[in-house]
């Protein structure tokens, strides 16, 4: 049995992950029990971590911090003991060391950058919301399979910049590239919504549910 928490803060739409996680493992004949849990005893035992996030950096933060002994065992289950671990939107954007959304926030520090506003110029509505296209510097398994010309579904205002060029799996352009995807060690990040992402989504969890880091 695959245990996958569900990581379940108070700022993420679990709901709506949770059936997707469910309906990428059946089409890959996968075997997992998907557990909406803030519990720390039960993020150590874990085989895989999911964050999601929806609302605003320094909300999503507070709500994090709030839990009890929750930040620490994300640090021990993901940094120590390198549980893969996926970020989606927010969830993604907590893993910079600070965002700047409602004054600065600390994050996680986990992928080193900033998560700032996107500027994309004139005829490019905020927040981005829709679909757009990722474009892939470079293979990820987790990234696996997508097809040609991917698309999935974004809505944000806020995006990451990694210090470092290697920890960007992917990139989108709206008026201006950002980054849409990050990877590091055993740490994977979506900005879009994959379980919002019909078959590109589902293929990337399903690729999330099998990786290997």
């Amino acid at each position: 049995m695959n245990l996958v928490a569900l990581i379940d803060y108070g700022s993420g739409n679990v709901h709506s992950a949770a059936g997707a996680l469910a309906e990428a493992a059946r089409r890959a004949n996968l075997t997992i029990e998907v557990t909406t849990t803030a519990d720390p005893a039960t993020i150590a035992r874990a085989d895989r971590i999911i964050l999601p996030g929806v609302g605003h950096y320094a909300d999503c933060a507070a709500n994090l911090h709030a839990r009890p002994g929750l930040v620490d065992a994300l640090e021990s289950a993901v940094m120590d003991a390198n549980t893969p671990f996926l970020g989606i939107c927010v969830g993604m954007q907590l893993l910079a060391d600070f965002g700047l959304e409602d004054g600065e926030t600390r994050g996680l520090g986990w992928i080193h950058g900033v998560v700032d506003r996107i500027e994309p110029g004139p005829g490019h509505a905020i927040p981005h919301v829709g679909w757009n296209e990722l474009y892939l510097p470079r293979p990820h398994p987790v990234l696996d399979g997508l097809g040609e010309d991917p698309h999935a579904y974004f809505t944000h205002s806020y995006a990451i910049s990694p210090e470092d060029p290697a920890h960007v799996a992917a990139t989108t352009e709206y008026g201006v590239p950002f980054t849409s995807a990050v990877a590091r060690d055993n740490i994977f990040g979506t900005q879009f919504h994959p379980e919002m992402s019909q078959r590109v989504g589902l293929q990337l969890l399903t690729n999330f549910l099998q990786w290997t880091p």
